[in-house]
């Protein structure tokens, strides 16, 4: 197998349903212009609240690793 190298990121997802569908939101989108997404861990979750302290929408913060493709 030959070396390989990992680029790692951070990303933040939201979603007014759910911590799953937050990163489920990241890691697609991220899908979209990165390739050979490898790994995904979650590093922080929170929620955003309205000026009542009801719940508008979960957040997750991920860091996703990729490999690095350069010369």
């Amino acid at each position: 197998m030959a070396d390989s190298v990992y680029k790692v990121i951070e990303l933040v997802g939201t979603s007014k349903d759910s911590w799953e569908k937050a990163a489920t939101a990241a890691v697609t989108r991220a899908g979209k212009s990165l390739r050979d997404l490898r790994v995904a861990k979650v590093q922080e979750l929170d929620l955003q609240l309205d000026a009542k302290g009801k719940v508008e929408a979960f957040r997750v913060r991920l860091k996703v690793s990729f490999k690095f493709e350069g010369s």
